[in-house]
């Protein structure tokens, strides 16, 4: 028997180990037993937007995952990935043939809710279905934090960097949009290797805010303006604008790890950012790196022994061979079916791997190899 006979049943499984991973990043953040509607404008969760029930031209809406699997199975449905602050619509005013199954006693309308073209399978500013029939090259998309639109690589307006899956991008409409954003991406954002900041020169202190000038002599203040200043903090934000780093004002931004704890967060900046809908940025927690993670430490939680699984210990040479040749045609034969599916634009899944995080690879990509392997144990039990 040649060496490729003898692979084991792990090395088989292990060419869909990450999609797996990435799915129940995605997916295990969210309840996908329980219609979220109670627990009311939830912080992040996965989302859907049915086709068949609000085809383009009509309202758009948005299902969580359990309405998903529950109200709305065998629809044609656009995955999301995930969205902030969103209320499940099932069932509500703009269905009007559809009662949700889960929650059926909803109000007509979530007034809080955020729409975009993406409810109706449309992405960037090109205004394309991902996958896109019509579209031959070969890129990436990435996800904007701000409107949380995703957009093609080549459509940011600048060069995509390295590893960036560890950081998060503002696009170049929500940045003009914002133009307060322009002093932060001068000091924090992620640059081209030909361009070095002050900081990298050393002009600047650890926190990114210019250093002041030394002075001959110290300036007295009146002690009324000192007690002021003492008792409010100091802006970070005047400080960098004050500091006039000029940094070019187009394309998409990247931001690194950890950048919005460098936002200042006095009560002036507070204030602006609430103005603006702006105030998850100063919030670690709404990252989608922090959801993701709290997806896979659920997953882990809820995994423990199984038993099917286990079974395979109990399976001889032969029988073992049996589950990976049978394996492999039944994965042969789905990706067949799925790709007929492709070839006539039916498969609509923009979900990214870790960013924001942003880079995307369809979730409906993603087939389950291990619910597979343990079909097959049942049958040698």
């Amino acid at each position: 028997m040649s060496e490729e006979q003898t692979v084991s049943l792990v090395d088989v499984l292990e060419e869909d180990e990450e999609l797996e991973e990435e799915a129940s990043a995605v997916l295990a953040g969210s309840d996908s037993d329980h219609c979220s509607y109670p627990q009311g404008y939830v912080k992040r969760q996965a989302l859907y937007a049915c086709n068949t029930c609000m085809p383009q031209g009509g309202e758009a809406a948005g299902v969580c995952l359990a309405c998903s699997y529950t109200c709305h199975e065998g629809h044609d449905l656009f995955e999301l990935y995930t969205k902030r602050n969103f209320r499940c619509d099932c069932g509500n005013r703009k269905f009007s043939e559809l009662q949700c199954k889960l929650h059926p006693e909803k109000d007509n309308a979530n007034t809080l809710n955020k729409y975009s073209h993406n409810f109706f399978g449309l992405y960037c500013t090109c205004r394309r279905p991902y996958p896109d029939p019509d579209d031959q090259v070969e890129d990436e998309m990435i996800q904007c934090v701000v409107c949380e639109d995703w957009l093609h690589g080549r459509h940011l307006g600048c060069a995509v960097p390295d590893c960036v899956e560890m950081q998060e991008m503002i696009c170049e409409s929500c940045m003009n949009q914002h133009v307060f954003l322009w002093a932060y991406a001068a000091h924090l954002a992620v640059q081209g290797p030909a361009l070095q900041t002050k900081e990298e020169k050393g002009e600047q202190s650890e926190a990114g805010v210019p250093k002041k000038e030394e002075k001959g002599e110290e300036v007295v203040e009146p002690g009324c303006k000192r007690s002021r200043q003492e008792a409010e903090p100091s802006c970070r934000l005047k400080a960098l604008q004050e500091a006039g780093q000029k940094t070019d004002q187009s394309g998409a931004v990247f931001w690194p790890s950890g950048w919005r704890s460098r936002l200042c967060s006095c009560s002036t900046c507070q204030v602006q950012l609430a103005d603006a809908g702006l105030s998850f940025l100063l919030d670690e927690a709404d990252t989608v790196l922090a959801y993701e993670n709290k997806g896979k430490t659920n997953e882990q939680r809820q995994q423990g022994h199984d038993p099917l699984m286990s079974a395979l210990d109990n399976l001889n040479r032969v029988q073992q061979l049996e589950i990976i040749h049978g394996y492999n045609d039944m994965k042969t034969e789905l990706k067949d079916f799925l790709q007929t599916f492709a070839a006539e634009g039916k498969v609509r899944f923009p979900v990214p791997n870790e960013v924001a995080r942003n880079t995307a690879a369809p979730l409906g990509r993603v087939f389950n190899s291990v619910h597979v392997v343990q079909c097959f144990c049942l049958l040698f039990r």
